[in-house]
């Protein structure tokens, strides 16, 4: 079994899911002219950036990757897309992606669990209040057609959503490791940068905790297929 993912920018790469699907993984890197492909492997993971979903003009692989994304929902290939990738989802099949109007949620933010993700195949063992990395300043401000929402949060409500048979999107990054996250805040002019960076330290066996086992989950929803 063999995984496609889209790596956006260098900064946002598999991070801990390289170990925890415990699958193949054949990542394409566009930023660095490798061809988006028509169809994914045996599954999909579409990984973070810091471009909106819809500046094309500034990552032009972007119009290929959201019909990536389009074309295994129809499939029903295992898909995983995050934070950037979620947005894509959400843009290619219907939805609505738009600048935040509560401004940059960042750092170990809490997420909420919804009724539906207690009896759904990734996120059926994450319950009440947990804590997710988060950073982004684009929200999904309308969730596609028969869309289901799994998770939510206080800054943003829409940040976990099924949609069709084997397609999830998480606003979050479930990925991110503290090291990763510290990157980023290196390359931004957060004043609280340091703190931010201790924050998410801090939540990390947390983090684990929480995210291994809906990233392993994934991982057999590509071994074994669609329910």
């Amino acid at each position: 079994m063999r995984i496609t993912v889209i790596e956006h920018e260098a900064e946002a790469g598999l991070g801990y899911l390289a170990q925890w699907l415990g699958l193949d993984c054949e990542v394409v890197r566009p930023y660095l002219g490798q061809e988006v492909p028509a169809r994914a492997r045996d599954g999909l993971v579409v990984l973070g950036g810091a471009a909106a979903a819809w500046e094309d003009e500034r990552s032009p692989w972007q119009p290929a990757t959201r019909d990536l994304l389009r074309r295994a929902v129809d499939d029903a290939t295992p898909t995983l897309a995050v934070c950037l990738g979620a947005q894509l989802l959400t843009l290619a099949c219907g939805g609505v992606v738009e600048r935040g109007a509560n401004g940059l949620e960042v750092g170990a933010r809490e997420v909420v669990a919804l009724p539906a993700a207690g009896s759904d195949r990734l996120l059926s063992g994450v319950s009440g209040t947990v804590v997710a990395v988060q950073y982004h300043q684009d929200a999904m401000t309308r969730l596609p057609d028969g869309a289901v929402p799994l998770m939510t949060g206080s800054q943003y409500p829409n940040q976990a959503y099924r949609l069709g048979e084997a397609a999830w999107a998480v606003q979050f990054h479930p990925e991110a490791t503290p090291e990763i996250f510290a990157s980023w805040t290196a390359d931004s002019d957060l004043d609280a940068a340091e703190d931010l960076n201790a924050e998410v330290k801090a939540a990390e066996s947390a983090l684990v905790a929480t995210w291994r086992p809906v990233a392993r989950a994934f991982a057999d929803v590509v071994r074994n297929g669609p329910a």
